[in-house]
């Protein structure tokens, strides 16, 4: 079986430039988890993203399967861009690595519309300490694998504040997203307020 790691790693570079930092973190039980740091560049001059490298090497199980497959079922990386130079989002890199290894931790299946919680804020003083995984395909394109592998999709990671979490739980995903659209919400700025939600 190909180690995916390599193409994941390579469509990343494709998409987002050359990495200009990565960090490594281990959890007890957990295959390792690398995030790398894309610098702003282009068009959008003041956008930095992070992105998981690791969290694809095995499929996401199915947490009420009695044995979990080790060939077929979902694969992800997660990415989050967030601008530049407003606040100390480097910071991300660990709580983002606790995201990527929860489906090796806790079993779970991430996917678009649901939400992840780190418990503490993303990065400091940051107004989240959620997030809500967005559909991929618009900033890197899913990486299709040899058969029976499935595809591994590249998720975006939307911030959100406790409010917006709790509000999301009660409405559902499509509807905060529309919210967030319908007032203009720059869901990249680091310390941005919560969406108007009355």
């Amino acid at each position: 079986m190909a180690d995916v790691l390599p193409l994941v790693e390579a469509r990343l570079r494709s998409a987002l430039g050359e990495p200009d930092a990565r960090a490594a973190v281990t959890f007890l039980g957990t295959d390792r988890i690398e995030v790398l740091r894309f610098p702003a560049a282009g068009q959008e001059g003041d956008v930095v993203r992070y992105a998981t490298l690791g969290m694809s090497a095995q499929p996401m199980a199915d947490p009420t399967a009695a044995l979990a497959d080790p060939v077929k079922g979902p694969r992800a990386e997660l990415v989050l861009s967030v601008r530049s130079g407003a606040a100390d989002t480097d910071k991300v890199l660990r709580p983002l690595a606790v995201l990527a290894a929860s489906p090796q931790v806790e079993g779970v299946i991430v996917a678009p519309g649901a939400s992840l919680d780190v418990g503490e804020p993303l990065w400091p003083g940051a107004p989240f300490t959620s997030v809500l995984v967005a559909e991929p395909g618009g900033l890197v394109e899913d990486l299709e694998l040899d058969a029976p592998l499935d595809p591994v999709r590249f998720l975006p990671l939307l911030p959100m504040t406790p409010n917006e979490a709790a509000w999301k739980r009660v409405h559902g995903a499509p509807a905060l997203q529309e919210r967030w659209l319908n007032h203009g919400t720059d869901l990249r700025d680091p310390s941005r307020r919560s969406v108007p939600l009355d």
